[in-house]
């Protein structure tokens, strides 16, 4: 199979898991990118099975409400049953590089607020050690100069995303070269603790709770450690 195919068939595969989760009252987080949206096309079959849905990006909003879903905000809902999001590198202990897409910090929130956060990729994104992937973080933009300079004091390369705004208004700053060899919870709380800093695209101290991997032998299941 193809990169798209594999995507298409792990988005299934949370579909499948998903409508085992959910009821008509059900609220489901859906989250940004390719991978995201292969799962929007196939949970719209099933539209009549769950009350409507939160989304981490106007993208995905969009195509939602395209597909007749309705779409809430976060703050007028009471729970969250699921959120389904792809990633941009997963270990095996379930941490996460995400915000290729830029809608890292809205993908955080909906992480927050979930009862279960299900991670869809194909088996490009799985690595034994974050890294690889520059660590994209959300930058107010007055404070685009100095967040990149407490970056280099890290060991990281911080280079600007130029035209690319977030949709709250905020830039993005891609960092080459910082690997959490040690504990990924602390680097992430370290960026995050940078003045100027809205957030940062480790998913660490809130990883995914199951993660289905697309493989060329098949959909692989992996669940966080107990």
């Amino acid at each position: 199979m193809n990169q798209n195919q594999l995507k298409e068939a792990v988005a299934q595969a949370a579909v499948d898991y998903v409508l085992t989760k959910i009821d008509d009252g059900s609220i489901i987080g859906i989250g940004t990118g390719s991978t995201a949206n292969y799962f929007i096309d196939l949970i719209a079959l099933h539209k009549h099975k769950f009350q409507g849905t939160v989304a981490s990006s106007e993208a995905s909003a969009d195509k939602l409400r395209a597909h007749g879903i309705q779409v809430f905000e976060l703050n007028s809902v009471a729970e969250v049953t699921v959120y389904v999001d792809g990633a941009d590198e997963a270990n095996p202990h379930l941490e996460l590089i995400k915000g290729g897409g830029a809608a890292l910090t809205r993908e955080k929130i909906v992480t927050a607020v979930a009862d279960e956060f299900v991670c869809i990729a194909d088996e490009s994104k799985w690595v034994d050690y974050l890294g690889t992937f520059p660590l994209p973080v959300e930058v107010i933009p007055m404070a685009r100069s100095y967040v990149a300079r407490e970056l280099v004091k890290l060991g990281g390369d911080p280079v600007w995303r130029e035209g690319v705004v977030t949709d709250n208004g905020n830039l993005i700053l891609d960092v080459h070269g910082l690997y959490p060899t040690g504990s990924a919870c602390k680097l992430e709380e370290q960026i995050n603790q940078i003045t100027g800093t809205v957030t940062n695209g480790l998913f660490a101290i809130k990883p995914a709770d199951i993660l289905f991997l697309a493989t060329q032998q098949g959909i692989v299941t992996h669940t966080a450690n107990p």
